[in-house]
Formats: C-alpha cells, structure tokens, sequence
C-alpha cells in the first residue's frame, strides 16, 4: 500500500515588532487636539505657507520628539517654529534655530551630521533627544499658561520612557519652568524658585539628574550676539561631561 504523504504544517509568519513606547506617544502627540487655538494657527500656517515653501506639503500637525530611544541627554525647546518643525514634522528643523542647533550638536558629537532640512534627510541623534514643551506652533512664540498646562502630559509621557535620561538642557526659560512644573507634579523638587534660570545655569535634581540651562537659539538671540557658537557648544562639551559620554 503506497504511503500517503501528509501535507506540510502551515509556515509560521513572523509576528509584526510591537512598537515602542516612543513610537506609540509619537502617534499619540501627532493626533492630539487639546488645545483649539494652536491646532487652528498651525492649520492654517499650513494651507496659506510662506512663498519660500509654496510647493512643500507642511506637517501642520503637533511635533513628537526626535531622537535616540537610549539617551542620555534631553534637549528641550519651548515649541515648533511656524515654518520650521510645524512644516517639517521633526523639531528645530529647516528654520534659523535649528540651522544653528545641529551644527553644534554635530561637533560635539550628538548628531550625526550638520545639517537639519527635512525629517527624512538621514540625521540621526546620538545619546540625545529633543522634544519641547508645547508640541503646537503658537502665534508669536507665546503659548498661554494653560496651553503649557495642557501640553505638559505629553511631555511626562516622553520622561517616563527615557530611564537612561542624566542631564536636561533647557533652552530658553518657558522650556525650564515647562520641566520645573514636571518636577514639581513629579514630586521631585518641592518648589521652583530654588531653581533660577540663566545661561550655563546648573543643578543637581534630588533624584540625581542634572539641569543646564541655555539661551534658545532663536534668531532674535543669535542675531543680536545674546548667544554665539562658543557660548552653546559649551553647554554641550558640559552635558558631554554630566552624562559621563566622554
């Protein structure tokens, strides 16, 4: 009697790779619609564009962080610029803050190449991340309190999936009382005003991470000189030293 030949089991397929906490808060920011005003600004700055950028289909949506999922090291902006990250999709990219930035970043060896146009341009951070404290460009640069209020869960949400984090660099001072008020509904700290912001400012938090302050690098503060090249690289050459990179 001829052997019957049985048919092969099913070929098993690999299962899909589960997202990451990161890629799933990016998800989440990106389609967040809190706050009416800044969602209607940046829509808007959207559909009329800036001529430069007439042929470009803008982001206009709220900006996620950006960055290593490992890092050591986290950078924090104030919120989107208008036709930089609100038309990008990626923070301090293709505008006058960010053209400043990244050079500096490249140099003190956390980015992986100077230049930030698009967010598929190839840029990749090393042992940083960066992310902002409102995740809406706001009309003229000024979210209102409540705005930062709102924003600030998202900004929790992103601390609390990087554990590897030793250093905080605040640039500009809305983006360091943006953490303090983290810290202060963290329980880490019990009040803000021990904590004063300026330039090259430094502390030690209670639970061991450190905090810089720095100038933002606007144009209105590299323009006037308020804050050069020098200036910044060391407020990096030191978070370099404080997450124990070099």
């Amino acid at each position: 009697m001829p052997t019957r030949k049985l048919p092969s089991p099913p070929r098993k397929t690999a299962a899909p790779p589960t997202l990451t906490i990161l890629q799933n808060l990016h998800h989440t920011i990106a389609s967040c619609t809190t706050c009416p005003r800044l969602r209607e600004y940046g829509e808007n700055i959207g559909r009329v564009k800036r001529r430069a950028y007439i042929d470009q289909e803008y982001w206009a949506k709220p900006v996620p962080g950006f960055g290593d999922e490992k890092a050591r090291i986290l950078i924090l902006g104030l919120a989107p610029g208008a036709h930089g990250a609100n038309r990008t999709g990626r923070p301090f990219t293709g505008d006058g803050a960010g053209y400043f930035m990244y050079p500096v970043l490249y140099e003190a060896g956390l980015a992986t190449q100077p230049n930030a146009t698009h967010r598929d341009d190839g840029l990749r951070l090393r042992h940083a991340r960066i992310a902002s404290v409102v995740r809406c460009a706001p009309p003229g640069d000024k979210p209102t309190p409540q705005e930062v209020r709102n924003c600030a869960r998202h900004l929790t949400a992103e601390i609390d999936a990087l554990p590897r984090i030793k250093v905080v660099v605040c640039l500009g001072k809305i983006a360091w009382d943006g953490y303090l008020a983290h810290l202060l509904a963290a329980g880490v700290i019990q009040r803000r005003s021990t904590y004063t912001f300026g330039h090259a400012a430094e502390y030690r938090l209670p639970n061991g991470i450190t905090l810089l302050g720095s100038y933002h690098p606007s144009l209105r503060n590299t323009n006037t000189g308020r804050l050069n090249v020098p200036m910044f690289a060391k407020i990096f050459t030191r978070a370099r030293q404080l997450a124990g990179l070099d």
